[in-house]
C-alpha cells in the first residue's frame, strides 16, 4: 500500500511520526510524507532549509517540503501565519505528489489546520484520510494560547468540524478525548483508541557514562523535552526550593529547549536554586536512555486545565519504556496512566505543596522499591503502549479505508 503521511513536523524536527513512518516503512508500505520546512522549536528555518518547497529522501522516504512562514518567536500573530501558510502552501503542494496514493494518515499534535489540505485531496482525489488527534481543537487554543475570543473559536470550532467530517475515520491518543469530540457533532463509531508509542531506542539500559561528565553528583531528577508554558516547570521549581529548604538536597536535571526557557532559567536564579538546576541544553531523541539511565526518577507534568487532563504527555510512553521511576504533576487521563502502572508517583497539577511532598518520597525510596517501579513501568508500556501493537492498529486502519473508498 502507498500511504502518504500529512504533518506539518517532521524530521529533522523531533516528533513521534517520525519513527511512525519508518514503523510503517518497515511493515512493507511504501511511506511518503508531505511536511512543511522545519523550524521547531526555536522559530527559525533549520540549517540547509529556505523557505521554499521541494523533495529530499531520510532513510529512504520520499519527503516532500511545503513553504511556510516559520514560527519566529511564537507570538499569537506569527504562529497563526505559521499555521495558515502551511495549510495554504501544502493543499496546492499535495497535488504535486506524484506517487497514486491509497490512503492518508494526518498527524495533528496542533494545529488542526493541518487537515486542510488533506479535505481537498478528499474532495478532488477522492483519497481517504485517517485523522490522529493529538490535540483538541479549539480548547487548545485557550489552553495552550490563552486565546478566548468567542468568535475566532467559533470559527476554528467550524474548521474542526469540518475537517472531522471529511476524514474517514478519527484516532484518539487519549480515551478521554472521545466525549469532546462526539459534541462536535461526530459519531462514536467513527472514533478509535490509537495510544501513542514510542522509539525502540527509549529502552532501560545500564548506567552509561557517556555523559557522566556532565552530570552532577547526588540525587538526580531528570526531564526532558519541550519546555513552554504549557508544561508548568515552574510548578517544579517552587516544590523544590520547598523540599530543598526542608534540608533535603538534589539535582535538577533538564534536557530541551523552548520559549520559556530563558523564563525558567530566570526564575532558578530568583529561587537561589542555580547551584541544584542544571541545563543541559538540548539533545538528539535517540541520547535520552544514556541520559535516564543516570537519573534516580523522571519528571513530567502539565498545567492545570480541562484539556490537558484529557491527554497523555508523549513523555509519558518513553518514560515508562525506559523504566525509571516517574514523578508526575499531572490531572486526570495521564495521572491515571501512572497511578495505574504502579510506576511513580502523582500530585495534581500546580499543586507546588502536594508535589513537594511526593518528590521527598521519591528521594526515600530504597533501591527494592525503585526496582519495584522499573518492572510496573515496563510491564505496563509493553501492555498498552507498545510499539508494533500500535503501528499494527494504524495499518490495518489504513488498509481498512483505503478498501472502503
Amino acid at each position: 500500500m502507498r500511504i502518504l503521511i500529512l504533518s506539518q513536523y517532521f524530521w529533522p524536527e523531533n516528533f513521534k511520526i517520525n519513527d511512525i513512518a519508518l514503523g510503517l516503512k518497515e511493515k512493507g508500505h511504501e511511506v511518503i510524507i508531505l511536511t512543511g520546512l522545519p523550524n521547531y522549536p526555536d522559530g527559525n528555518l533549520f540549517s540547509g532549509y529556505k523557505n521554499c518547497g521541494f523533495v529530499e529522501y531520510w532513510n529512504d522516504i520520499k519527503v516532500y517540503r511545503s513553504r511556510l512562514l516559520p514560527r519566529g518567536n511564537g507570538g499569537a500573530i506569527r504562529l497563526f501565519l505559521n499555521y495558515f501558510s502551511f495549510a495554504f502552501f501544502a493543499s496546492f503542494k499535495i497535488f504535486s505528489v506524484k506517487e497514486k496514493i491509497d490512503s492518508v494518515l494526518v498527524f495533528e499534535p496542533s494545529p488542526i489546520t493541518v487537515g486542510i489540505p488533506a479535505v481537498f485531496y478528499k474532495v478532488f482525489k477522492k483519497v481517504p484520510y485517517a485523522f490522529w488527534v493529538q490535540d483538541l481543537w479549539p480548547a487548545s487554543l485557550t489552553a495552550a494560547g490563552g486565546i478566548k475570543n468567542k468568535l475566532l473559536l467559533g470559527i476554528f470550532n467550524s474548521l474542526t468540524k469540518k475537517i472531522y467530517k471529511y476524514s474517514s475515520i478519527l484516532l484518539v491518543q487519549s480515551r478521554t478525548f472521545t466525549d469532546y469530540i462526539i459534541d462536535q457533532g461526530v459519531s462514536k463509531d467513527k472514533i478509535v483508541y490509537v495510544p501513542n508509542t514510542t522509539e525502540d531506542f527509549y529502552k532501560c539500559i545500564d548506567k552509561s557514562n557517556k555523559y557522566s561528565y556532565l552530570l552532577p553528583q547526588g540525587y538526580k531528577i531528570m526531564f526532558a523535552g519541550n519546555i513552554g508554558e504549557a508544561q508548568s516547570l515552574d510548578t517544579f521549581l517552587n516544590a523544590m526550593k520547598i523540599v530543598i529548604d526542608n534540608g533535603i538536597l538534589f539535582n535538577w536535571i533538564i534536557l530541551g529547549d523552548g520559549r520559556y526557557l530563558e523564563t525558567l532559567k530566570n526564575n532558578t536564579k530568583s529561587l537561589g536554586l542555580e547551584p541544584y538546576v542544571h541545563f543541559l541544553g538540548k539533545y538528539a531523541a535517540e541520547e535520552m536512555p544514556e541520559f535516564f539511565s543516570n537519573a534516580d526518577a523522571l519528571y513530567v507534568s502539565l498545567k492545570k486545565d480541562y484539556i490537558f487532563s484529557l491527554t497523555i504527555p508523549s513523555k509519558v510512553q518513553s518514560y515508562l519504556a525506559c523504566g525509571k521511576p516517574i514523578i508526575a504533576s499531572l490531572d486526570g487521563e495521564g495521572a491515571k496512566v501512572i497511578e495505574e502502572s504502579k510506576s511513580g508517583f502523582v500530585s495534581d497539577s500546580e499543586n507546588v505543596v502536594e508535589l513537594s511532598i511526593i518528590i521527598e518520597k521519591v528521594l526515600r525510596l530504597t533501591d527494592i522499591e525503585k526496582e519495584e517501579c522499573s518492572k510496573n513501568a515496563l510491564n505496563y508500556y509493553n501492555k498498552e503502549f507498545k510499539r508494533e501493537t500500535v503501528l499494527s492498529k494504524i495499518e490495518n486502519i489504513l488498509i481498512q479505508i483505503s478498501n472502503n473508498e
